[in-house]
């Protein structure tokens, strides 16, 4: 459920990927580092971008104009801080871009994402530049410095610095489309929200009470609903009625079709005449150059082992659960897309004895947000403290993060929705840390329920699951943000590391010590059952197969479409194949998911990245002591070797780091199976 906002250089290849970083500059509007402070408006907006652009123009001029044998202080030191100001400008229009209250703000924020991003992409082709970090005598700088210059030279060189002046040209004129395109695309899925209509009360049982209190019937009797998250998903588990689900599904699944659909296309086809511009024959062989992975073919033999190892466990998974409906529903053949997730509640229900809303008291959002960042605090060491810094929103809230007492970042909470709010589940930097300059700050931006006067918020077990993924991002950006270079600060790791971290943490939802802590009735304060939490548990380890043959429909589909000449890619006809390659359910005519996949925008051919981080971040829990996963020695040294150093190490050397050798399967093979070890 989640959408990971990377930082990583300024540069096309991670297009809305969006980079962070911040300098300690004077002459922006009212605060140097945020966007947000003081009067939030178009003009003010602008005012404060371009006074990072301009001083970002001037750390460029400065390292040009260098006279003599180039240093790490009169060349690298300029050019970080020309990517500290194109990432802070960069961060914060994206940010607006996102979540900003006013709607010309949003506006404002798109265009200027554009114009940041195209300031980058002219720095990135700038041959002087790269030639002057080329000629950096790197053997007596630090390790961390050296692995700064030798990435940068590298995405220089990615991007085609080496071209002649007409091929970088062009190039430029790619990769400014290619961001401004795919900005449009976020944008049409952030602001087109379908709804459905439920005629009358017969057709919304089986739905949560507090659900449907916060649904009022119109005077006709019939109840509204939206493509939002919060009425999305408890539809499609919860509702008894299947038209109303069928409906649900087809709604959400068509969201900001047909407009994306040639958006779509017209990224496809540009990012092709990219990458063979750069010499590379598709863009799946181009974006995986600078990754862990390496290329689209080790890519596609990592689909593959992972399908080999979890295709049998989801064909038994499949039998059993249609097995079941059958029972209940004689004279079914087969269960159609928009029921998958309710027959799955249903099993969990009468095999496990578990049935999901019984926990949803058991979380509301207040207690779920406290509970999570007192796991956090006791896991990585560190206090949170409320904080009274400016927020772009009343509804969001800042909270200041301590180490020893001594504050090292600060993170901000967006978490519920709002009209024109971006309707997704991400976490994103907002400044850079710079060790002795400035502090690490990151952000969640999340569509829970709650945030309204008298609503407990009351969230489903997996939304919990989706709140630790998304802090697991934001511990890896405050406590990687204390490096020397704006550059390698934060999660600056390759792109298919990041969500490593964030999958990781997810694992801690399980543990009956760490839920009892928070999981409290949010009217009686008792804490969750015992034996709740066994049944949930065991409920949750059905069906992970399932989940991992849908993370390959994914990973499958975003790199088939970008694997082959965009001229034979029809986008209709490849998901209805890979739908029903991975998903055992019937496929729903009229589905255009990728209308909405905006993952296809920002980890374009590469969202095997949650493949191939799922099974490193069980791995890495696989070394925890499960008696004591907090306060274990596991867990320091995980904050010590996997998220402080940041980007300053390639991602394979913070597996090994913490492993002591290379990932592999069996833990993700053994998780994969509990379910049937249970039994």
């Amino acid at each position: 459920m989640s959408v990971f906002s990377s930082k990583t250089r300024v540069n096309s290849r991670a297009v809305l990927l969006v980079v962070v970083s911040a300098a300690a500059l004077a002459g922006a509007q009212d605060d140097p580092l945020h966007i947000w402070v003081g009067k939030l408006d178009k003009a003010n907006a602008e005012k404060w971008v371009n006074a990072h652009l301009e001083k970002e123009k001037k750390d460029i001029d400065e390292l040009l104009a260098v006279k003599g044998p180039r240093t790490i202080e009169n060349t690298l030191q300029p050019y970080d801080n020309a990517q500290n100001e194109l990432s802070l400008a960069g961060s914060e229009s994206f940010l607006m871009y996102g979540v900003a209250p006013q709607k010309e703000v949003r506006d404002a924020g798109q265009a200027l994402a554009e114009k940041v991003t195209q300031v980058a992409n002219e720095l990135q082709l700038n041959q002087n530049v790269y030639k002057a970090l080329s000629s950096l005598d790197t053997k007596s700088a630090d390790p961390a410095t050296r692995h700064y210059i030798e990435r940068a030279l590298l995405e220089y060189r990615l991007q085609g610095v080496d071209k002649d002046d007409a091929t970088r040209a062009e190039i430029k004129k790619r990769l400014d489309h290619i961001v401004e395109t795919a900005l449009k695309f976020g944008r049409n899925v952030q602001e087109n929200v379908n709804h459905i209509v439920a005629k009358d009360k017969s057709e919304i049982r089986g739905l949560p009470d507090d659900f449907v209190s916060r649904h009022p019937a119109a005077t006709d009797g019939s109840v509204t609903f939206t493509t939002e998250e919060t009425d999305y998903s408890p539809v499609i588990t919860y509702a008894n009625n299947e038209d109303l689900r069928k409906k649900m599904y087809l709604a959400y699944m068509t969201r900001a079709y047909p407009q994306n659909k040639e958006i779509l296309m017209d990224v496809l086809r540009t990012r092709s005449e990219l990458a063979k511009m750069l010499g590379y024959g598709t863009w799946a062989d181009f974006a995986t150059a600078d990754q862990m992975m390496g290329s689209a073919a080790n890519m596609k033999m990592f689909l593959n082992d992972v399908d080999q190892a979890s295709r049998d466990t989801a064909k038994r998974e499949y039998e059993m659960l249609v097995k079941f409906a059958q029972e209940k529903q004689p004279g079914l053949t087969t269960i159609p897309a928009w029921s998958g997730f309710y027959w799955y509640e249903q099993y969990r229900r009468s095999v496990f004895n578990f049935d999901s809303q019984s926990v949803r008291p058991y979380f509301p959002y207040e207690r779920v947000q406290q509970g999570i960042l007192d796991t956090a605090a006791r896991l990585f060491h560190v206090s949170f403290k409320a904080s009274n810094a400016a927020v772009w929103d009343p509804s969001v809230s800042a909270w200041d993060v301590l180490d020893g007492g001594k504050q090292i970042g600060r993170i901000y909470l967006d978490m519920h929705p709002r009209d024109g709010k971006d309707k997704w589940f991400s976490s994103a930097p907002v400044v850079s840390g710079i060790k002795g300059l400035q502090l690490a700050e990151g952000v969640l931006i999340c569509n829970f329920s709650g945030g309204k006067a008298g609503d407990p918020g009351l969230m489903q077990y997996d939304d919990v699951v989706t709140f630790f993924h998304e802090f697991g991002h934001l511990m890896h950006n405050i406590l990687g943000g204390q490096q020397q270079w704006s550059g390698i600060s934060g999660f600056t790791t390759e792109t298919d590391f990041v969500e490593a971290p964030s999958q990781m943490l997810e694992e801690f939802f399980h543990d009956p010590t760490i839920l009892r802590s928070f999981a409290k009735h949010y009217q009686t304060n008792e804490p969750l059952p015992i034996d709740m939490i066994e049944k949930m548990n065991k409920a949750d380890a059905f069906a992970r197969a399932a989940w991992v043959q849908r993370q390959l429909f994914y990973s499958t589909y975003a790199l088939e479409v970008h694997d082959r000449p965009p001229d034979t890619v029809n986008l209709d006809e490849l998901l209805r194949t890979d739908y029903t390659r991975f998903y055992p359910f019937q496929f729903a005519d009229g589905n255009r998911f990728y209308a909405s996949f905006t993952h296809l925008m920002g980890y374009s051919s590469n969202y095997y990245t949650y493949l191939l981080d799922k099974v490193i971040a069980l791995d890495f829990f696989s070394q925890f002591d499960k008696t004591n996963l907090l306060e274990g020695e596991a867990a320091m040294r995980y904050r010590r070797t996997v998220l402080e150093p940041g980007g300053s190490k390639p991602g394979t050397e913070l597996v090994r780091g913490f492993l002591g050798r290379p990932q592999n399967l069996e833990a993700f093979k053994g998780w994969m199976e509990e379910e049937f070890r249970n039994k």
